[in-house]
Parts: C-alpha cells; sequence; structure tokens
C-alpha cells in the first residue's frame, strides 16, 4: 500500500509558512530547498555576470551546488510535487512557475551557453554534495523539534523514518545522477569563459 502525500505540509500553503511568528516564518520559507537553491543560483549567476572569470574551489562547489540543486528541483517538482501542489492565486502561480520551472531551465541553459567550462572535477563533485546532505539532516532535525517539514515526502509525522529515509536515498540518487550529468558534460563541452 502506497501512502498517499499530502497537498502541502502541517502548517504551509504556498508562498506562505503559517502557523508562526515573523522570524520563524521567514526560517520556515529558507528551510525550503527550492527557495536555499533559487538564492545559489541567484547569487552565483550575479558574481559571474560582474566578473565572468569568476573562480576558486570554494566557489566551484557553490556553483556546482547552485546548478545541481536548481536541476533537481525542477526535476522533483515537475514528477513528484506538481501532481499534490495546488497554487492558487496569479501570484502563486507565478511564483511557483518562476522557481519550479523557468529558473531551472534557465539555469543550466545558462552554463550550457556560458560556462563557465571547465571547472569540476570528483573533489568538487563530492563537496557539493554537502549542502544536500547538511540540508537534509536540518530537515530532520527542526521536523523533530517543531514537527514542521518543508515537503511531504520528508515529513516524519505522516510517513514514518523508514519511508522518509527512503525517499532521501531515492532523492540522493537523483543528485548523484544529475551531478555525474554535470561532470561529464563539463569535461566535454567546448570551454567556456
Amino acid at each position: 500500500m502506497v501512502a498517499r502525500l499530502h497537498a502541502a505540509p502541517h502548517d504551509v500553503t504556498a508562498g506562505v509558512v503559517a502557523g508562526a511568528t515573523a522570524p520563524a516564518r521567514f526560517l520556515r520559507l529558507l528551510s525550503f530547498f527550492t527557495i536555499q537553491s533559487n538564492l545559489l543560483v541567484g547569487i552565483t549567476s550575479a558574481q559571474l555576470a560582474f566578473d565572468p572569470s569568476r573562480d576558486g574551489r570554494i566557489w566551484r562547489v557553490a556553483r556546482l551546488d547552485a546548478l545541481v540543486g536548481i536541476a533537481v528541483t525542477g526535476i522533483v517538482y515537475s514528477t513528484v510535487l506538481a501532481r499534490i501542489h495546488e497554487p492558487k492565486g496569479w501570484e502563486q502561480v507565478t511564483t511557483n512557475t518562476l522557481f519550479h520551472y523557468i529558473t531551472p531551465i534557465a539555469a543550466v541553459l545558462g552554463w550550457l551557453l556560458f560556462g563557465p567550462r571547465p571547472r569540476m572535477d570528483r573533489t568538487t563533485v563530492l563537496a557539493a554534495l554537502a549542502w544536500p546532505t547538511a540540508w537534509f539532516a536540518y530537515t530532520l532535525a527542526r521536523g523533530t523539534s517543531d514537527r514542521w517539514y518543508p515537503y511531504p515526502f520528508v515529513d516524519v509525522v505522516s510517513h514514518g523514518y523508514a519511508r522518509v529515509l527512503l525517499n532521501a536515498v531515492l532523492v540522493t540518487l537523483v543528485l548523484g545522477a544529475v551531478s555525474a550529468l554535470f561532470w561529464f558534460a563539463d569535461s566535454r563541452l567546448r570551454a567556456a569563459p
């Protein structure tokens, strides 16, 4: 029997995180992987706009995190969450479309067209897995303390630890596959500044 995923986790509506004080709502908003991915894309893209030759070990990890994070955001949303997410009103529909479809496509397309490449190696790829792992650990720890989870598939209250850990393994496999795909493309595509 497959557990039914609810349309929204506890105390959450699309675009507004309800049921808490203003600072707690802000922290909840920043707890979404989607928001963090979009922020990383925005920051690293802005840095490249000002300095197209931007480089460095930490920056390479941040840029790969941005690319993989936003690609996985688009993949997970379109294949799993879109079926159960019900944005209402033009504000939520617009934000949802921007965060889950337009930004993932634009970020990957921008990297394909403009790079910078080559910038990835095995160390960069492995280091880039630290952020999503830390996000998952934070999400579970935070959920234990206040029973709030940003996504239905990590909601331990509804699904239990066994199911949530299985979901984490599946998402980790997607993260690994997308990382490997970027690494492969980075080594094969024409160098870009």
